[in-house]
């Protein structure tokens, strides 16, 4: 027989319940602001630079079937995804912070649902035949019976108190929001991609239970369903949310999988739909994300599972104690199970005791299952880069808190409440500062690589990130023992970093190897250039350049850099044209354009020239070169009195400026 809905509250205390609902939703919108609000400055990182500032398909809305096949990376397979960074572009182009406050939305709408399926849950639990509470309790299936002698199920040992559902949904989703361990699912840009799907994840089990309570569950079934639909398209994971929406109702509602199946048959096969629609999403990269992932990606998978011990046993202790805290853990395999043995002997026996408490404590039963079950596609689906990855940990955790916040009110009844306000602060003051360590590549970097000072990739991360900040000297160390580490790592950055401080000798070879291994890189081709042109060997340098423009002809960089060469070689007239192209791709690139007025006033297009240069110090008004040279092409041009005023601004911005100062003295000193 099927469970009843929950008996509506009586009429006075409805207006009790709205200030609570407010209450916690203020709570809630709140503290998620003030643990987040450092990380609105927060620059792009890692996976952010190719699925953001490389990613053409987010530059327009329209046509929406580009938006929809985003190029192999993170947002492959993902289209939805890519039409909210789509949005973030159009709404303030690469600047971070509307990423970082469109994140932080999700973030915040997902715990706002978060704390309605609780209080909901926690609600249908007391007032269901499992619980015992004040009033005539609902009419519903018999609950599950315990053998004699049994413990009672956990649910009713723990019942809530009429109010207390509320207080402690609240305690549940503000921990989980606060919690630092999800700072990398909401920070951190591109893994939207997971906060997203468990937004979409938690609808779906809201519409249901939403389903259950009111008298036309014909529409939640459809909310349900529409959201199942995006978080298809949002990632994989999304695929366990049929699963989980059916053990709920078996545990929560109908009290068995065949009633289950057999009064709500229709919106559970409906749910089920959605995997061929995720189907077709997986098929679009593939069906191995563009090699990352798969049973086809060249490793054995027991390698890669016998990985997954350690990695669920991690998750577990950063949940208890989220310290310490790594952007990147780096790639590794297992290859002997007894390897992998201190950590299978914590997670072998939750995942038994999971199974056993599905038939003997089914409420216990299902927050194993949604830890375990969710955590399943990345755990069972081969991998070739990332092993243990935080942000994987985004609603798994919510099991976890659940289990500890609900259990402690059954130890210390309501104490419990005052005990979760205070660790709230404390996780809260943790995410503030876990997330100033995002505040630059190079200092999440250099956090990571103190942590783990043998991960080639977080080495190989902070070369990457003293390199971006000007200081190649310090990079090309970290470079070379992240390769002494893994040598499948691309060595072409040594080979820029070693080109920045003046070894270009040293880099040719790097980049003659990198090419070979992949000949189609582009910017390869155009480093590689650039370091024969450093040594001498013009004639190779533009044939390099040219490969790299037949490779990506919208290259604004290869065209600048190729015209450089060419107006030293004395082809004055197609470096313009290589110029021009440059600035007809990248309108805002002051170099070409710097290069492109001094190229003109060379030949004498003296009118051309000084549009030329006051296009760049209207862009870069502190770039004291173009001061000077357009005043060059002003006095050349007979325009003396405009000449001295750009070089008397050359000398404002550079009072040590000595062109500017010998030139504007002259010009004074010069007969009228």
């Amino acid at each position: 027989m099927e469970k009843q809905p929950i008996a509506s509250a009586a009429p006075q205390s409805k207006p009790r319940e709205r200030r609570t609902m407010f209450l916690a939703i203020a709570v809630l919108l709140l503290a998620g602001f003030a643990a987040y609000h450092n990380s609105f400055s927060v620059p792009f990182l890692f996976d952010d630079q190719p699925t953001v500032l490389e990613n053409p398909t987010i530059r327009q809305l329209w046509p929406i079937s580009q938006l929809l096949a985003p190029p192999l990376g993170t947002t492959s397979g993902r289209p939805l995804v890519n039409v909210t960074l789509a949005i973030n572009y159009a709404l303030g182009g690469t600047k971070p912070w509307s990423y970082h406050a469109f994140n932080l939305l999700i973030h915040l709408l997902a715990a706002l649902t978060l704390f309605g399926v609780v209080r909901r849950t926690l609600d249908r639990a007391r007032s269901q035949g499992l619980l015992s509470g004040i009033g005539t309790p609902v009419k519903a299936g018999p609950p599950p019976v315990a053998k004699r002698g049994a413990a009672p199920p956990l649910a009713s040992s723990i019942a809530p108190q009429p109010g207390d559902s509320a207080f402690l949904a609240l305690a549940v989703s503000l921990l989980w929001a606060l919690h630092p361990l999800q700072t990398e699912a909401v920070t951190y840009v591109v893994q939207r991609t997971e906060s997203l799907m468990g937004l979409f994840f938690l609808l779906t089990l809201y519409c249901f239970i939403r389903s259950i309570e009111a008298p036309r569950p014909r529409i939640w079934h459809g909310c349900a369903i529409a959201a199942c639909l995006l978080g298809a398209a949002t990632k994989e994971v999304i695929a366990m949310a049929p699963l989980l929406v059916l053990l709920y109702d078996r545990t929560f509602i109908a009290g068995s999988f065949a009633a289950a199946w057999r009064q709500r048959w229709r919106v559970h096969l409906a749910l089920a739909f959605t995997w061929v629609i995720l189907a077709a999403m997986v098929a679009s990269t593939g069906w191995n994300r563009g090699g990352t992932s798969g049973f086809d990606i060249g490793i054995a998978p027991s390698a890669y599972w016998l990985t997954q011990f350690e990695a669920v046993a991690r998750y577990l202790w950063l949940s208890f104690w989220p310290h310490p805290l790594v952007f990147e853990y780096g790639t590794f395999w297992v290859h002997r199970a007894a390897d992998a043995l201190p950590y299978a002997l914590l997670v072998l026996p939750l995942a038994a005791a999971t199974l056993v408490a599905l038939w003997r404590r089914p409420v216990v039963g299902f927050l194993g299952a949604w830890f375990f079950g969710i955590l399943a596609p990345t755990s069972i689906m081969p991998g070739r880069i990332q092993m243990i990855v935080e942000h994987r940990m985004y609603l798994p955790l919510a099991a976890v808190i659940t289990l500890a916040v609900v259990g402690l009110h059954r130890l210390i009844g309501r104490r419990a409440l005052f005990a979760a306000t205070v660790l709230a602060v404390v996780l809260g003051g943790l995410t503030i500062r876990r997330n100033a360590d995002y505040r630059s590549a190079l200092s999440i970097w250099t956090d990571t690589a103190a942590k783990c000072p043998d991960n080639a990739r977080a080495l190989y991360g902070l070369g990457g990130a003293l390199l971006q900040a000007g200081r190649p000297a310090e990079a090309i160390p970290y470079y070379e023992r992240a390769l002494q580490l893994d040598p499948n790592l691309p060595d072409y950055s040594l080979g820029n970093a070693l080109l920045k401080v003046g070894r270009a000798a040293d880099a040719i070879p790097i980049y003659e190897r990198a090419l070979r291994l992949n000949p189609n890189r582009a910017d390869v081709c155009s480093d590689l250039a650039g370091a024969l042109a450093d040594v001498g060997r013009v004639p190779e340098a533009i044939q390099h350049y040219e490969r790299a423009l037949r490779l990506k002809p919208d290259f604004p960089d290869a065209h600048n850099n190729l015209g450089a060469v060419l107006y030293a070689s004395g082809r004055v007239q197609d470096a313009i044209e290589n110029y021009r192209q440059a600035l007809q791709i990248k309108p805002d690139f002051p170099e070409a354009a710097y290069n492109l007025g001094l190229a003109l006033f060379d030949t004498g297009r003296l009118g051309e020239a000084v549009a030329a240069f006051r296009a760049v110090v209207q862009r870069n008004p502190g770039l004291v070169a173009a001061w000077c040279s357009l005043g060059h092409a002003l006095e050349r041009s007979g325009r003396t009195g405009e000449a001295a005023a750009s070089f008397e601004e050359a000398l404002r911005r550079a009072p040590d400026s000595a062109e500017a100062s010998e030139n504007l003295a002259r010009l004074r000193a010069a007969p009228r």
